[in-house]
């Protein structure tokens, strides 16, 4: 994976859930997946790790649920046959939109933008901008309320 440094903690934490979340669907093992792309050089901050296993533990727990949304919402892109990176972005960013409430929506959709730039192909961002934004009318009328309960992640940008 490529390493980039950010000042934005959110999108580092972000980021650090993309990249663990990336080997547990190449191994296929969502059971307890860690954060363990991470070096001894990466010095994270407390609030920034947290985040980031908040987004790894939902997303793993939620993986089925989410896989389900983006089905619906991307009808002809079969999940399995979806790029690693971008399964991964949308489930993610799926996720934050459904049940980080203190998230707002379009920072969430652009921070998806964001990590498919630099991620992803050349066509992903517009992928996932197009999956997301369809995805927000379903959110925001209640139709994709049926995915089993998580835990909300706390709050923030």
């Amino acid at each position: 994976m490529i390493r980039v440094k950010y000042t934005d903690q959110r999108r580092q934490s972000r980021t650090a859930a993309l990249q663990s979340l990336f080997a547990a669907d190449v191994r296929g093992i969502w059971i307890n997946p860690t954060l363990e792309w991470l070096d001894d050089d990466e010095e994270l901050s407390d609030v920034t790790l947290a985040f980031a296993q908040d987004l790894l533990r939902g997303v793993t727990k939620m993986h089925g649920g989410l896989d389900h949304v983006i089905t619906r919402y991307a009808p002809a892109w079969p999940v399995n046959q979806l790029s690693v990176i971008d399964r991964n972005i949308l489930r993610l960013s799926l996720f934050e939109l459904i049940y980080t409430p203190g998230t707002p929506k379009k920072t969430a959709i652009n921070e998806a933008v964001e990590l498919a730039k630099i991620f992803g192909s050349e066509s992903s961002a517009r992928f996932v901008n197009g999956v997301l934004g369809s995805a927000m009318s379903g959110i925001e009328s209640g139709d994709v309320a049926s995915i089993e309960p998580a835990e909300p992640v706390p709050e923030g940008r």
